[in-house]
């Protein structure tokens, strides 16, 4: 083989690498109809506590709720600039013997984004050791003191990009 050949070879290897390393997806989506398997509240328990991060410009905060009566409850909000830009309230709860991410939206006014009976809903998918996956929302406990969460976010055309979040224990 050729050293030009040799050459064209790796550098389409090391494309092709390239290209499936940036398009690797940290969220999952269950197949239409395909139902959420079993799992407990205690499985994402290690979300407790109050987390911090950069995000959007800004600086992005989390509060989590230890487990009680088969549910952790959170907020969220962004600062940019020094000012409120929205929150999240929402939950992780035991549904049908399994669990469900749930929240909704609010701008700095407090006015509900979603309509008043809307919420936004993200079935559980599966659990490992450090990982949590809901259909668009993925939850990784990097250690005691940091963690990611990465969401697929809505463009204004329709389509959708995954998020990091990275956080550090506060």
């Amino acid at each position: 083989m050729a050293y030009k050949e040799l050459k064209m070879k790796c550098f389409c290897v090391f494309f092709l690498f390239t290209v499936v390393t940036l398009t690797a997806q940290n969220t999952m989506s269950l197949e239409e109809g395909e139902p959420s398997p079993p799992a407990t509240i205690s499985q994402i328990e290690w979300m407790t506590g109050h987390w911090k991060g950069e995000a959007f410009g800004g600086v992005t905060e989390e509060i989590w709720s230890p487990p009680a009566a088969g549910a952790m409850m959170f907020v969220f909000r962004l600062i940019i600039d020094e000012e409120i830009n929205f929150y999240e309230i929402g939950h992780v709860r035991e549904i049908e013997k399994s669990l469900v991410f749930e929240l909704k939206h609010f701008g700095a006014d407090l006015k509900g984004w979603e309509e008043k009976e809307e919420v936004q809903r993200f079935k559980f998918i599966k659990a490992t050791e450090n990982r949590i996956y809901f259909e668009g929302f993925t939850f990784e406990r990097m250690n005691g003191q940091e963690i990611n969460i990465y969401g697929l976010i809505g463009n204004e055309d329709g389509s959708e990009e995954e998020v990091r979040f990275n956080y550090k224990r506060q």
